[in-house]
């Protein structure tokens, strides 16, 4: 085992402590010549674009092309597959598939990521989880953490019918709740050979105990009990009601948390249309019911890494996880980097980490 520290960063970031209530949040395919190039949201506040912050990040190095193939559950998944331009499509080669934060879409940090592979030699594949972005689900922005899990095996399922990717060299990348999802994912699927996760969020956990423990069982107890009580009014025919995600406005009492997500989801830097972050009430409770980080020591002899921001709220989730895993296993923390500026900040996520461990563990 084996824990990292990079050298430090310029950029520093303080985060305060908040209060974290569920805040994030048979193979059929096609695709289509090329992807849409997603670009920023005209007419939105640029957001803090500091170490080289670039979301919308493309590569001339690099083909996009969309792709739609189904999970278990015969929903439609949605992607887009990035394949380096000088990649010898007659040999077999490493693949790698990349997760959205909760409640974001593949155009919000996962594409960045999967251009960013597909530069060092990878095939990668970013996915819109189901009920949320392009991928089949209704109601929309539904939490369904057990689906979320199966796409990313579906994902596989597809990698693994492509002639120019090796069966047995496919590994996974998530990105904060994505990260559960990948872990939840791997447990079963001895497929996923490598599992990295980047600012990760134990979903279950922040929804059941909130950051650092703080939310009471009278707390959690309420919570439920509205949700379940939405239930009733959604029967019935009435309005949907959603929860937590990014807000949409700040004020004097917003908190350093909802400061650093907004600037990235409701900013050119990062805001997509197609997705509000929140997710339904009446779902989210079903957060309350997943541990991914229970029998996570199975994914040995597999490896597993761990990437966290110095400063991040969410590091605490990365520490517990390496702690749980068993060997191999790395925990890297980058140095002033919190939790959202590895979804963009490309002067700070160690992309060349990520290049050695998954060249090493996809041989």
């Amino acid at each position: 085992m084996k824990t990292m520290k990079l050298p430090l960063a310029p950029h520093r970031r303080s985060l305060l402590g908040a209060l974290l209530l569920g805040s994030f949040s048979a193979l059929v395919a096609c695709a289509s010549p090329s992807a849409s190039v997603a670009r920023p949201t005209p007419g939105l506040a640029p957001g803090d674009t500091a170490n080289g912050a670039d979301n919308f990040y493309t590569s001339d190095r690099v083909t996009v092309q969309k792709v739609v193939f189904k999970n278990q559950y015969k929903m439609n998944v949605v992607g887009n597959l990035f394949v380096p331009k000088d990649l010898n499509r007659g040999a077999q080669n490493p693949a790698v598939v990349v997760g959205h934060p909760m409640g974001a879409v593949k155009e919000q940090s996962a594409n960045l990521y999967a251009t960013k592979m597909a530069e060092q030699g990878f095939v990668t594949l970013s996915l819109d989880l189901s009920f949320w972005g392009e991928s089949d689900g209704q109601p929309r922005s539904t939490v369904a953490p057990d689906i979320y899990a199966e796409d990313f095996s579906a994902a596989v399922d597809f990698l693994r019918t492509q002639p120019f990717v090796d069966r047995e060299r496919i590994g996974a990348i998530g990105i904060c709740g994505s990260g559960s999802f990948v872990i939840s994912a791997a447990k079963i699927d001895p497929r996923i050979k490598a599992i990295a996760t980047v600012s990760m969020y134990d979903m279950g956990a922040a929804n059941r105990n909130g950051l650092r423990h703080s939310v009471t069982l009278e707390q959690r107890k309420k919570f439920l009990e509205e949700a379940a009580l939405q239930r009733d009014v959604e029967f019935a025919g009435g309005e949907t009601r959603y929860t937590s995600g990014t807000p949409e406005e700040l004020s004097d009492q917003s908190t350093a948390i909802d400061r650093e997500f907004y600037d990235f989801y409701r900013t050119s830097r990062g805001h997509r249309p197609n997705t509000t972050t929140h997710p339904t009430l009446s779902s989210n409770t079903r957060f309350m019911n997943f541990y991914p980080f229970t029998d996570i020591e199975t994914i040995s002899p597999r490896p597993m890494l761990f990437i966290a921001g110095e400063n991040a709220h969410s590091r605490e989730f990365s520490d517990e996880a390496y702690r749980l895993a068993g060997d191999p296993k790395e925990l890297v923390i980058v140095p002033g980097a919190g939790h959202v500026d590895l979804y963009d900040r490309v002067h700070l996520i160690p992309f060349d980490k990520l290049t050695t461990f998954f060249r090493n563990n996809l041989n």
